[in-house]
């Protein structure tokens, strides 16, 4: 797996979680963001698409490999709709794209299907998320830092000895995250984290809680 590239500087990829899709955060997210001053793409979640794919799978019995592709393609759902609610968001399919929307003065805005269905180390398989999702394009794209932005809080002090494992038992990151954010500058951020965001982010800090790589896994900090 490629290393975030160091030419990259200050590079952000924030991944809005699917469950904002209902928030009223949402919209302030988008306004905080727009307050980054270098390239900013944005990964969406699955949101209520997503959802409805889980819901059908054990009613109808498709595969694992069928509900990946399914998936994939609620990403790209929840990515149209956000393009369409907010105008200064490009919809791109690589990081090139993206470069290219970056060099526009523009937030670039993931689209995932064509970039993730032949990729030989994305398994078809629940454990791996839009968060690991998230993780691999920053990797792919040179990105130096991840956020990941979430309807629910993560306390830095009450998580200082939770490894991924715990998180992903806890339903605040997937299985396969710790796998897929190797090397990069991990943050969380919650609603409570909003308040501040727009004023961290023109100053050229990332808000929410940091995430440290132990050999264990990945804990807050």
């Amino acid at each position: 797996m490629p290393k975030p590239r160091s030419d990259a500087p200050r590079a952000l990829v924030a991944k809005l979680g699917g469950s904002l899709w209902a928030a009223p955060d949402l919209a302030g997210w988008i306004a905080a963001l727009r307050r980054w001053p270098h390239a900013l793409t944005l990964v969406p979640g699955g949101g209520p698409f997503a959802d409805a794919v889980r819901v059908a799978q054990p009613q109808m019995g498709f595969s694992d490999s069928a509900a990946h592709k399914m998936a994939l393609l609620a990403m790209e759902q929840y990515a149209l709709a956000l393009a369409d609610l907010f105008e200064d968001l490009t919809l791109v399919e690589s990081p090139q794209d993206a470069s290219r929307a970056h060099a526009a003065r523009r937030i670039a805005l993931w689209r995932p299907c064509a970039m993730v269905a032949d990729a030989p180390d994305v398994a078809a398989r629940w454990e791996t998320t839009s968060d690991s999702l998230a993780a691999w394009y920053a990797r792919r794209a040179g990105a130096s830092t991840l956020l990941l932005i979430k309807s629910v809080d993560v306390d830095a002090r009450a998580d200082l000895e939770s490894c991924a494992s715990s998180l992903a038992l806890r339903g605040v990151i997937d299985a396969d995250f710790a796998h897929f954010s190797q090397g990069l500058d991990i943050r969380i951020a919650g609603p409570r984290a909003l308040c501040s965001a727009p004023s961290l982010f023109a100053q050229d800090a990332v808000p929410g809680a940091a995430l440290t790589a132990y050999s264990e896994g990945l804990c807050a900090s």
